[in-house]
C-alpha cells in the first residue's frame, strides 16, 4: 500500500541512492519513541541503541520542554550531545546539563489576542529546566515540572520561549481556526493532536534547531534521517534528506516527509531504523 509516492513499510518509491546511510537520525517524542502516555516499547529502544551502537549521532527533536526532554534522553542511554526542545527555541547539551541556546520572544500580544478571542483559555509560559507558569493548572499529565499559578499579567511580564494554550473543550480543528481567527504576527504556532497550540519566537522550528546541531557535527541536511508524527515536525521532516512520518500522522505531516513507515502501535520507526542498522 502506498500513501502520496510512498509505501506504509517505510520504503521511498522515488529511487533513492542506495548508497545513502544516514550520519545523523532525529526524533520526535511523542508519538514516535514513546506513546502519549510516556511509554517506550522496547523495541523501538532496542532499535535506537542500534543507531548509537553504529556511531550515528541521535538527537531529540520536540515540542517537550527541557525537563520533560531528559527522562527520555536517560531512558535511551543517548551519550552525551545536544537535544533540541520547545520546539526549536531552546537547544541543550547533556551530560553534563548546559543550555546552549535559547530564543525568546514578547509573549504579551499573543496572551492579549487569546483573552479577547477565546477567554477562559489556559493558558502557560516556560521556565526553562523548571516547569510552567499557568493562568490555571492544566488537565493532569499535560505538564510536567513545577507549576506557578499567575494572572495573565504577569505571564506576560517578561520574554519567554514558548507559549501554550490549552482548552480541553475544543478539538484540534478548533484550534485551527482559533490560531488563524487570532491572526498571530511576529511568532511561529503549532497545532498539536488535542487542543493545544504551542507559540514559538518568529521563524523557529525544529528543523532551524536541527540544522544548527547537525552543522556542529558536520553533517549535512541530506544526510540526516528524521521521525515524527506531528504538525510540529513538518518543517523536520522536509529539511532532513529522509523524512519518515509514523503512520499515525495526519495527513499533512505524510505528505511532508519522503516516507511514512508503520503506525506507533506496530513498531513506529522500528522497520524505518533496521533498514539502516542491523
Amino acid at each position: 500500500m502506498t500513501v502520496g509516492g510512498r509505501d506504509l513499510a517505510g520504503r521511498d518509491l522515488g529511487g533513492r541512492d542506495l548508497g545513502w546511510r544516514p550520519r545523523l537520525v532525529a526524533f520526535d517524542v511523542d508519538g514516535t519513541v514513546v506513546d502519549h502516555d510516556g511509554v517506550m516499547p522496547d523495541p523501538v529502544r532496542d532499535a535506537v541503541a542500534a543507531v548509537v551502537s553504529a556511531g550515528v549521532p541521535v538527537v531529540l527533536a520536540t515540542g517537550r520542554s527541557w525537563h520533560g526532554t531528559q527522562e527520555v534522553v536517560d531512558l535511551l542511554g543517548l551519550p552525551p550531545g545536544k537535544s533540541v526542545c520547545s520546539n526549536g527555541a531552546v537547544i541543550v547539551h547533556y551530560p553534563p546539563q548546559e543550555i546552549v541556546k535559547a530564543i525568546t520572544f514578547d509573549p504579551r500580544d499573543v496572551i492579549a489576542r487569546v483573552e479577547e478571542f477565546a477567554p477562559g483559555t489556559l493558558i502557560a509560559v516556560e521556565e526553562i529546566g523548571r516547569g510552567y507558569r499557568l493562568n490555571d493548572h492544566f488537565p493532569g499529565g499535560d505538564l510536567t515540572g513545577e507549576m506557578i499559578i499567575e494572572d495573565t499579567a504577569e505571564l506576560g511580564s517578561r520574554p519567554v520561549t514558548r507559549v501554550i494554550l490549552r482548552d480541553p473543550t475544543r478539538s484540534d480543528q478548533d484550534f485551527l481556526a482559533l490560531a488563524s481567527h487570532l491572526g498571530l504576527h511576529g511568532v511561529t504556532y503549532f497545532v498539536g493532536w488535542s487542543a493545544w497550540l504551542d507559540i514559538a519566537p518568529a521563524g523557529v522550528n525544529k528543523a532551524t534547531a536541527l540544522a544548527e546541531v547537525a552543522a556542529d557535527l558536520g553533517v549535512r541536511a541530506e544526510d540526516v534521517l528524521a521521525f515524527g508524527d506531528g504538525r510540529n515536525d513538518i518543517e523536520m521532516l522536509r529539511w532532513a534528506g529522509r523524512g519518515v512520518a509514523i503512520g499515525d500522522a495526519p495527513e499533512e505531516v505524510r505528505q511532508a516527509a519522503n516516507a511514512v513507515t508503520d503506525r506507533f502501535a506496530d513498531g513506529g520507526p522500528v522497520a524505518e531504523l533496521s533498514r539502516w542498522f542491523a
